[in-house]
């Protein structure tokens, strides 16, 4: 026993080297944990890949490969080969160049498509979500009258409409017309689900405090509600890169999407619809291009989700 009085006994204190032996389970952040799960996504990270040497590819390609989509004076229809590995054209023109130029196009589409519909999905259904109400009833009859009518109808409609008049005033080049209005439609699916989460997060406690120092409406929506589904955001803008490729290209294969001089995969597919049986890999190769990109921005959703959400399985953290 330790006499009362004397010192008491410690024990011996092992340094710092020793300490950092032992050491191996140091929190780490969120967005590291994020990582993580993500790169354990197989099918994702091949995705992001895939996704990364396609935009090289699209936007750097043209610096590099040694001819112009301008370059038209190739023998026609020449199949494959070693000089044109994607053969050439009706007008001569090397394929090669010509998909890095509608793959270009095709995914500025798409990009301004996702910034658009989900900046408006955003700010739609965060006001539906916390306001309620009339504003809520509102912004919901809006958004369950456009799901009534297909999408692919209404963009029809809009981009028929601004190219008969960009014709009439003199102007063919459209891809940001087209962009602009897939993304005034592409708002809806997203918009819903903000309003969910948002219905939910402005019970919280952290809500509450907010409203009660005084915080304004602006203030508690975009500063301490919306950062809490960032995860949502991120995962639908991916998704909606995927929509838009494909949407743009049912556009342009029925003749009311891109036009010329503007280009993209979907308006090459419907020039050479009509070549798929004597020179099938003029409509075979375009069409490649958009599975790939299709494909590669869904697996990277699809991780996305998994890396967001705490409560799935499929991927240890």
């Amino acid at each position: 026993m330790t006499e009362i009085g004397s010192p008491v006994a410690q024990a011996p204190t092992p340094n710092s080297a020793e300490a950092s032996q032992f050491d191996t389970t140091s929190a780490r952040k969120q967005w590291q944990v994020i990582l993580r799960r993500f790169l354990r996504h197989r099918a994702a990270v091949v995705g992001l890949a895939l996704f990364v040497v396609l935009v090289l590819f699209a936007f750097l390609g043209g610096l590099i490969w040694k001819y112009s989509y301008t370059d038209l004076g190739f023998q026609r229809y020449l199949p494959p080969s070693g000089d044109h590995p994607f053969g050439t054209d009706r007008l001569g023109g090397d394929m090669v160049a010509l998909i890095i130029r509608g793959s270009q196009f095709s995914l500025q589409i798409a990009i301004v498509v996702a910034l658009v519909s989900t900046v408006i999905g955003v700010v739609l259904g965060a006001l539906a979500g916390y306001m309620r109400g009339w504003v809520d009833s509102l912004i919901s009859r809006f958004i369950d009258l456009l799901l009534v009518i297909p999408a692919f109808v209404i963009a029809a409609v809009l981009v028929r409409n601004s190219f008969v008049l960009s014709v009439a005033g003199g102007s063919g080049s459209n891809w940001l017309i087209v962009a602009l209005y897939l993304g005034l439609i592409g708002w809806l699916s997203i918009a819903r689900v903000i309003r969910g989460m948002v219905l939910s997060l402005r019970e919280k406690e952290f809500v509450e405090a907010a409203r009660a120092l005084g915080a304004s409406t602006t203030r508690i929506v975009f500063r301490h509600i919306l950062p809490n589904t960032v995860d949502v955001i991120i995962v639908n803008a991916t998704l909606a890169v995927a929509q838009a490729v494909l949407l743009e290209a049912a556009l342009s294969f029925i003749g009311l999407g891109v036009q010329p001089p503007d280009t993209s995969l979907g308006l090459m597919i419907s020039l050479n619809k009509n070549e798929l049986t004597l020179h099938p890999w003029l409509f075979f190769i375009p069409f490649a291009f958009i599975v790939l990109i299709s494909l590669s921005v869904n697996f990277i959703g699809d991780g996305l989700r998994d890396a967001f959400d705490p409560r799935q399985k499929r991927v240890k953290a």
